[in-house]
């Protein structure tokens, strides 16, 4: 009977101490992978119009300047394709008015899900 009872206390053990992190960890997985799907997902969607500014209608750029213009030929916004190589913006697009009059992207919710 001491056997069975010893045998069954380090099952027991084993399960709490091998069996629920290893699940707790397969869960943590698993949500992450949808969580990074979803952010896949939203990086695919295309901007909305009214992100991409036209910055050299607004600077006034003449159609040579704009023929060698790196931002003219980008979907992204000017000052994103004129970022430093450490991700940081220009002293000049920070005091540019198509950067400071840009609209702001819009904040989506979604209902929480359990």
């Amino acid at each position: 009977m001491d056997t069975i009872i010893s045998l069954f206390a380090l099952l027991i053990g084993l399960l709490i101490r091998l069996a629920i992190p290893i699940v707790l960890t397969a869960l943590l997985i698993v949500l992450l992978h949808k969580l990074d799907a979803r952010w896949q997902a939203e990086a695919q969607l295309p901007l909305p119009a009214s992100q991409n500014i036209e910055c050299w209608k607004v600077k006034g750029c003449r159609p040579e300047q704009r023929r060698n213009c790196v931002a003219a030929k980008s979907n992204l916004p000017c000052w994103q394709t004129y970022r430093l190589p450490n991700g940081y913006l220009r002293e000049e697009c920070l005091a540019c008015n198509v950067f400071t009059e840009a609209p702001l992207p819009a904040l989506t919710t979604e209902p929480r899900r359990i």
